[in-house]
């Protein structure tokens, strides 16, 4: 194995991230499996699944904002404020269990 290659837990938990938050037809369901019989505690399972349906969810209400803003030409551009608390710029909000996603 070379040294940029992924181990097995990674890819299959960065496998079952993508599957979810693509929202993909075979939900990641293989990977998930994997993931078990590989001893992924079912607590570090859920963490990636927490983080990946957040940022599925946040891109689709972000998808919703920008449609609703264009189809309603009286309505005013909607604009997506990303600054944490501190008053930094960031990429994402963490999940509702306080899961960091980036």
């Amino acid at each position: 194995m070379s040294d940029c290659t992924l181990d097995r837990i990674t890819l299959g938990m960065v496998s079952l991230a993508a599957n979810i938050a693509a929202n993909h037809p075979k939900k990641g369901l293989c990977q998930l499996e994997r993931l078990r019989g590989y001893g992924v505690s079912e607590e570090q399972i859920a963490q990636v699944v927490d983080i990946a349906r957040h940022l599925r969810n946040e891109a689709g209400e972000m998808l919703d904002q920008e449609f609703e803003a264009a189809s309603v030409p009286t309505q005013a551009p909607v604009s997506l404020n990303l600054i944490s608390p501190e008053g930094a710029a960031c990429c994402c909000s963490p999940t509702a269990k306080g899961n960091a996603c980036c």
